[in-house]
């Protein structure tokens, strides 16, 4: 089932545009000051809240039907900004927790490794890059690329993240240890006689 909003220009289109602007301007702000303040401790679950929250605006965009650019070739605006420093302070900040494993095609399950920093900052340049056109006053080509981008790259990598990140508030309430998990488990079987997973 489809939101009604896609193909029509005028007033419901801009509406809808101007609720997934905000969303994504308040994830790229906070994304930044998060960055910035560098606090770890507090970190993970300011980023949990963050991608959660961009995550609704994602799937309302993959719940449209597909919009249409006005061009055959995206317009230019201009050069993409330097979120380099962003992604080396979430690095730091992020430390133990920043390398991680995810399969990014369920249906092609292959397990791959990742950074938490180098996702968020690439999920970060999706977003502003269609906040951009939707600045410059083109709302179709905004639309396009926000739902384009979250079909074929951040969605996935921001649903990855959303994960990893929960995994970790996780253990951290639970006070679990992964190892100690995994040998305890192993031992339970052992007793139990039944094969090791």
């Amino acid at each position: 089932m489809t939101e009604h909003t896609q193909g029509r220009d005028g007033p419901e289109q801009e509406e809808f545009a101007a609720h997934i602007a905000d969303q994504i301007e308040s994830f790229l702000l906070s994304l930044r000051a998060i960055a910035r303040e560098g606090n770890g401790a507090q970190a993970v679950s300011l980023l949990l809240l963050e991608i959660s929250q961009v995550l609704l605006a994602g799937a309302r965009m993959g719940a449209q039907l597909d919009f249409v650019p006005r061009e055959v070739f995206q317009p230019d605006v201009g050069p993409e900004a330097d979120i380099d420093e962003m992604r080396l302070r979430l690095a730091r900040m992020l430390d133990s927790v920043d390398t991680y494993s995810f399969v990014f095609d369920p249906y092609l399950p292959e397990v791959v490794q990742s950074q938490l920093s180098d996702d968020l900052t690439s999920i970060a340049t999706d977003l502003d890059n269609g906040l951009r056109h939707y600045k410059r006053g083109d709302v179709a080509e905004a639309l396009w690329w926000w739902q384009f981008s979250y079909v074929n790259n951040w969605g996935n990598l921001a649903g990855a993240a959303l994960n990893a990140l929960l995994t970790v508030v996780a253990h951290d309430r639970f006070d679990t240890d992964i190892e100690e998990t995994v040998e305890a488990a192993a031992v339970t079987s052992e007793i139990l006689g039944e094969p090791s997973t």
